[in-house]
């Protein structure tokens, strides 16, 4: 029996789950999430708590159980709490500003680089080095922060780019020099 998936996911106060099928509709505080689940994970909603039943022992089932719940128990949390990613720009005149709810990048182009978020991300820069993805869908939320990243992946030489907060750049040694 998988750890994750035999854990019964409590519903905090404020938070309404319903099901469809399928279907499961989250709705908190912060706002409301839908997502279609496999059809053959059972999902049961009673005495305020989620659980996550698979039908069988198969290989399919058993890669399903944990990773279902894992999935519904981050919609209970991205609509109470939420989720950020902080990144990080290191390099010499490397900066990020805030237009309106875009973000500016210079990061050594010859062009500044704009990022538009979809609704439900918002970005914050507290600093001119730092870049903060909010949102209440975690998926989306890394592959904003993932995005953003991708402008200019930190290099191994120097270390420059853009890294997640915490992210440690394995360094590389130059070329050696010329032996006379």
């Amino acid at each position: 029996m998988s750890r994750i998936g035999r854990k019964p996911i409590a519903i905090p106060n404020g938070v309404e789950v319903t099901l469809d099928n399928t279907v499961i509709t989250v709705k908190g505080p912060k706002g409301t999430l839908t997502r279609e689940l496999h059809k053959d994970m059972q999902i049961t909603v009673e005495n305020n708590e989620i659980n996550v039943v698979r039908p069988s022992d198969n290989k399919t089932h058993r890669s399903l159980h944990g990773t279902t719940r894992s999935v519904v128990s981050n919609m209970v949390n991205g609509v109470t709490e939420g989720f950020s990613k902080n990144l990080e720009l290191v390099g010499v005149g490397y900066r990020a500003s805030k237009s309106g709810d875009k973000i500016v990048l210079n990061v050594g182009y010859s062009h500044p680089v704009e990022i538009t978020p979809e609704a439900g991300i918002e970005f914050d820069v507290p600093v001119n080095t730092k870049i903060t993805v909010r949102g209440i869908d975690k998926e989306r939320v890394g592959a904003y922060a993932a995005k953003i990243r991708s402008v200019r992946e930190p290099e191994p030489y120097k270390g420059k780019g853009i890294k997640y907060e915490g992210e440690r750049i394995i360094r590389k040694e130059g070329k050696a020099g010329k032996k006379k």
